[in-house]
């Protein structure tokens, strides 16, 4: 016990490690709120100027670049409704409307202590239970991975008002984005019609932009004449009955976040999504609609994305398996220092371990330090005028584009999925389901093609597969339980079975 405080210890008592971390936590906020930015390319970037570092030193600075970027994504969420990166597309969703009502500084104040939260959730949970979620995380199958997106993509349903089949069609919109480019089994063009352009696929960053940023853009066009809605800023710290009142909506959802940080391959745009839609369906009163700016909505998926953090390098550090984008960097990292991670880390370099356990943990401090400063110059953005305001976003909208691949084709896509988005906002259409499903097509692609190959091409022992096995089964379960709550026969099938239970 003694051993493992002092391995916790080693990045709490060296001020070079601390600042390390802190710089980390900052630059990775800021790094997130830039659409086009992402916590995997400075990660990446990171690496190649630490490698000759000490391997305590660089986890350090990678440890708080990751926690700050995960959050970082929901500030230009709730002020522009441009998320930051795919895991704030639930928040954009209730936090925008809260902006607009001018109550940006308390949602990202919210949002702040919720991730804050979560992030501690995801860390105890890879101190206490990294090997038993590690040995549940390895038990999935592509099967279930396919069926984990299957869900994602029908509970895009639940993030599109009123409507499950506009919200479906958007999903499968996005699926369709998603598929373009190389096919992943045979390497032949897909969806290309003959461009070279096309081979490498569509970036979902420029099309993340394009139907967030440049479509929302458009649509303000047309109150070009309204003026500014001035924030209010006189409360930024939440108040401790909100704490309270969403506490165990934030443990459930951190508990989700961490469990589908720990599937290798998921991360945090699932889990937040998941926890979201947990939220919706859980929550019986919510002060607002959801869509329209309930706090409710704001707690699940930020608790979740930053939990899924510490739940993440469950896997990657007992069983040398990614649990995201990050982490897969992270291991190569790890690689160059000699270090090999698996399920001998623990036996062989105990105290990395505990380093990266102690360094998350300080990188969680610094993230609600950070988090809650500078809210007043943030919120100074949605106050200009929009004559002003958005020719900046479609400027910074078309940088943040081009600096992924340094290519003016992704530019080009960027404002044509503007466009689209904006007919789709004027009909009714949502955007976020457009984006999940290009983030979880090409994962349910390769996930089927492995579950068909083990099947040996045989469509029965395929489906049998999704009966046969106990995960298979609940999510299959789960997957008919959603297609029939969104049927107009369930209002009436759960009437008829409330008043049997009344009778009785």
């Amino acid at each position: 016990m003694l051993e493992t405080l002092g391995f916790l210890a080693i990045a709490w008592t060296d001020p070079w490690l601390i600042f390390l971390v802190a710089t980390g936590t900052f630059t990775g906020i800021y790094i997130g709120a830039i659409p086009g930015l992402s916590v995997t390319m400075a990660t990446s970037i990171l690496i190649s100027f630490t490698f000759k570092w000490d391997v305590n030193e660089a986890l350090a600075l990678i440890c708080g670049v990751f926690f700050g970027g995960v959050y970082g994504g929901s500030r230009t969420a709730i002020l522009l409704n441009i998320p930051g990166a795919p895991s704030a597309i639930a928040t954009a969703i209730e936090g925008y409307p809260l902006a607009k009502r001018g109550e940006a500084g308390e949602a990202i104040g919210l949002t702040t202590v919720m991730s804050v939260f979560g992030g501690f959730v995801g860390i105890l949970a890879l101190a206490l239970f990294a090997p038993v979620i590690s040995e549940f995380a390895l038990m999935f199958q592509s099967r279930d991975y396919l069926l984990l997106g299957v869900i994602g993509i029908l509970l895009v349903g639940t993030l599109s008002g009123e409507s499950f089949a506009k919200g479906a069609f958007a999903g499968a919109l996005g699926v369709l984005i998603g598929m373009v480019g190389l096919d992943p089994m045979t390497a032949e063009g897909r969806f290309t019609f003959g461009s070279i352009h096309l081979l490498g696929g569509i970036p979902y960053v420029a099309a993340m932009i394009g139907f967030f940023g440049v479509a929302e853009a458009l649509v303000q066009l047309h109150t070009l004449d309204t003026p500014a809605i001035k924030q209010k800023i006189d409360r930024i710290i939440p108040k401790f009955s909100d704490v309270k009142k969403y506490f165990w909506l934030a443990l459930r959802a951190s508990g989700i976040g961490t469990i589908i940080g720990a599937l290798p391959g998921t991360g945090g745009d699932i889990a937040a999504l998941l926890a979201y839609d947990d939220a919706k369906r859980s929550t019986k009163n919510p002060e607002r609609p959801f869509g329209t700016g309930t706090r409710e909505g704001l707690v699940a998926p930020e608790a979740a994305n930053n939990a899924a953090v510490g739940g993440a390098h469950i896997p990657m550090l007992t069983l040398g398996i990614p649990g995201d984008a990050v982490t897969a960097v992270i291991i190569g990292a790890l690689f160059i220092h000699g270090l090999k991670p698996g399920p001998l880390l623990l036996v062989d370099t105990p105290h990395l371990f505990w380093f990266i356990v102690g360094a998350l943990t300080l990188a969680n401090i610094f993230l609600l330090i950070f988090g809650l400063t500078g809210i007043r110059l943030f919120t100074k953005i949605v106050e200009c005028p929009k004559a002003v305001l958005i020719p900046l976003i479609i400027v910074l909208s078309a940088v943040g584009t081009y600096a992924i691949q340094n290519n003016p084709v992704d530019v080009y896509w960027m404002l044509l999925f503007g466009v689209v988005g904006y007919f789709m906002k004027t009909y009714g259409f949502q955007v976020g389901p457009v984006i999940l499903g290009t983030i979880l097509g090409p994962m349910m692609d390769s996930n089927y093609r492995r579950a068909m190959i083990r099947a040996r091409q045989d469509t029965g022992d395929f489906l049998w597969q999704f009966v046969s096995n106990p995960i298979s089964l609940i999510l299959t379960v789960a997957l008919v339980i959603m297609l029939l709550s969104q049927t107009p026969l369930w209002p009436k099938l759960r009437s008829v079975l409330t008043m049997r239970k009344d009778s009785s």
